[in-house]
């Protein structure tokens, strides 16, 4: 047979069988996410893992089993914990979530998810450096998720809640340095001190502020929001120049706490209801 008349016939029947196999790869990968979603669900995250796996490298377009593998490796990991493997978990996580963004920038799910790792990895590191460091990381993940998604207002409250967490180290470790008791109803007694800690710190503050006020704007009735805009008054009157400016932000900081108490009690069904009038 021509040669030229071979390879008219052949060709398409390559393309056919190439078809084919591609098609059998995406039912097979389908299969095994069903499998890994399974184990998943029985907390088998190690089997879940390697079912994920299994369904990328059938499918590497497979943007859910990505996900998936991600947040299985996520599981693994313990926040705080300073084991070899616990790292190799947030990594893998971390790793698998960034291939997920390359495909789709906007995918809530990965972008919260790296922010909490950040965040998460921050609370088991003792220096203060290396915990701010990680904090902003954090901070950049969950800027991008309010970006992304205007109206996630756990992404505004967790911005509130870093803010608080860097300045919280860095006053505990300044009174501790200079000698002051915590509980101390004054703001930082050394003056030099202070406003080294006003410059660095007052705007993370204000931003931490106005995030959880984000927040409120969200959801008025959100409880923990209100906690930590306290926590944030309070931290505020410890930078304060004056004994003035420092009863202000206290007596606004209560006033919060008890918004906080209200709404929760609120929520749990404590308070009675108010009287309806009688009907005749």
């Amino acid at each position: 047979m021509n040669r030229k008349w071979t390879y008219v016939l052949v060709a398409p029947v390559l393309g056919l069988i190439a078809v084919t196999a591609t098609g059998c790869n995406k039912l097979m990968a389908r299969n095994e996410l069903n499998k890994g979603v399974q184990a998943f669900k029985a907390a088998k995250y190690a089997d879940a893992v390697e079912r994920f796996k299994e369904a990328i490298r059938l499918d590497p377009s497979f943007p859910t089993a990505r996900v998936y593998l991600a947040v299985a490796y996520m599981n693994q990991y313990i926040p705080g914990g300073a084991s070899e493997e616990n790292s190799r978990m947030a990594a893998a996580a971390k790793e698998n979530f960034l291939k997920v963004l390359e495909a789709a920038p906007r995918d809530t799910v990965a972008i919260a998810s790296m922010a909490s790792l950040n965040f998460n990895e921050a609370q088991g590191l003792a220096d203060l450096a290396q915990k701010v460091k990680k904090l902003e990381e954090a901070q950049e993940w969950y800027k991008r998720l309010t970006e992304v998604d205007p109206k996630n207002k756990e992404a505004f409250y967790s911005l509130g809640v870093i803010a608080w967490t860097k300045t919280y180290a860095a006053i505990g470790q300044l009174k501790a340095t200079i000698g002051q008791k915590p509980e101390d109803p004054v703001p930082i007694k050394d003056k030099k001190a202070r406003e080294e800690l006003r410059a660095t710190y007052w705007d993370v503050v204000d931003g931490g502020m106005k995030n959880l006020e984000a927040a409120l704007a969200l959801d008025s009735n959100y409880d923990d929001a209100m906690a930590y805009l306290s926590l944030l008054y309070r931290q505020r009157a410890d930078m304060a120049a004056n004994m003035d400016d420092y009863r202000k932000d206290t007596n606004t900081a209560d006033d919060w706490l008890q918004k906080t108490l209200t709404t929760r009690k609120e929520k749990a069904g404590a308070l009675p209801a108010m009287d309806q009038p009688a009907t005749k």
